[in-house]
């Protein structure tokens, strides 16, 4: 069982609180939450889009496959064949020394480092065929399958990891998200009720401070038509972010701020001003780089376009 101190760590880098989780001390090396502490501490660096303090962080000396996995995923692309090999590593028998844990998050980070090198098939063979499918694997495996638009073979791997652990707090963050891609409805027939059930109960925790749970509950709210809720949201993210001296996560606050103004009864100036923020400060964010890529195809069209002659009515 985890110590109280590691439960609350892995509790804010599930929910987000990374600006919170990277002011954790590092215990004492001989505490047997020392390796967990480090690696969750990485990861919230890299979440952070900090993978130099990852590669500051880690031990040079560290033979800890998990260690290794995240110091690796730091690395980019340079990083993806140590990756391989960490699997092999793990799949093979008589490693008595690697414990189930371990194996679940170097199959997790590897498979991170495969979505992001555009390896997809990769990222889910590692997941699939991993030693043990623990609850990170499963979520892992969850939101990869959302994001090809299978949310019926999301749904059937969330079910099955939920029977096994229903109480595992990455897993109904996954059953949120789940909810929140597919609109599904509870008991009482509200859509996305999982979702904003899941956000509000995580957000009334007076120990985890996450501007992504907040925008998590405002994407919610800007479907289900509550824009001023939502709004309110979103600038309680902001003022978070603010407050924590960092960037990280703004770009979805404001794109959230972005269509919660534009769709509400506010000044059109306003959405306006956020827009610009947002295609300024993240030009590849999906939304800034979509709706660019239709302006650019709406130029291409209208310069191809040519007016058609007056039509001429004849004298009968």
């Amino acid at each position: 069982m985890d110590s109280s101190e590691l439960y609350h760590i892995k509790q804010q880098f599930t929910l987000g609180a990374y600006p919170a989780l990277i002011q954790t001390p590092i215990p004492d090396p001989s505490s047997p939450d020392y390796v967990p502490t480090i690696l969750y501490k990485a990861r919230a660096y890299l979440a952070s889009g900090d993978p130099a303090s990852v590669l500051a962080l880690i031990p040079n000396e560290s033979e800890n496959v998990a260690l290794r996995a995240v110091a690796a995923l730091a690395q980019g692309e340079e990083g993806l064949e140590t990756l391989r090999d960490l699997c092999v590593e793990i799949d093979s028998e008589g490693d008595e020394h690697i414990g189930e844990w371990e194996r679940d998050v170097v199959a997790v980070l590897a498979a991170t480092a495969f979505i992001r090198a555009g390896e997809v098939e990769e990222a889910l063979e590692t997941l699939r065929d991993s030693a043990t499918t623990g609850n990170e694997s499963s979520a892992a495996l969850v939101h990869i399958y959302l994001s090809l638009s299978r949310p019926n073979t999301a749904r059937k791997i969330l079910s099955k990891a939920l029977q096994a652990n229903p109480d595992a707090l990455v897993l109904q963050l996954s059953e949120a998200a789940t909810s929140l891609a597919t609109g599904a409805q509870g008991t009482s027939g509200e859509p996305y009720a999982s979702a904003v059930s899941f956000y509000t109960e995580q957000l009334a925790n007076p120990s985890v401070s996450s501007a992504a749970l907040l925008v998590g509950r405002g994407v919610v709210r800007i479907l289900r038509g509550e824009l001023a809720a939502a709004r309110s949201d979103l600038e309680e993210a902001e003022s978070i972010l603010s407050r924590a001296q960092t960037n990280s996560g703004l770009d979805e606050v404001l794109a959230g701020m972005t269509v919660a103004a534009g769709l509400g009864a506010g000044k059109r100036g306003e959405a306006e001003e956020l827009w610009s923020r947002l295609s300024s400060q993240y030009p590849s964010h999906p939304m800034a780089t979509d709706l660019s890529s239709k302006a650019d195809l709406f130029d291409s069209c209208a310069a191809k376009f040519e007016i058609p002659p007056l039509a001429v009515v004849a004298a009968s």
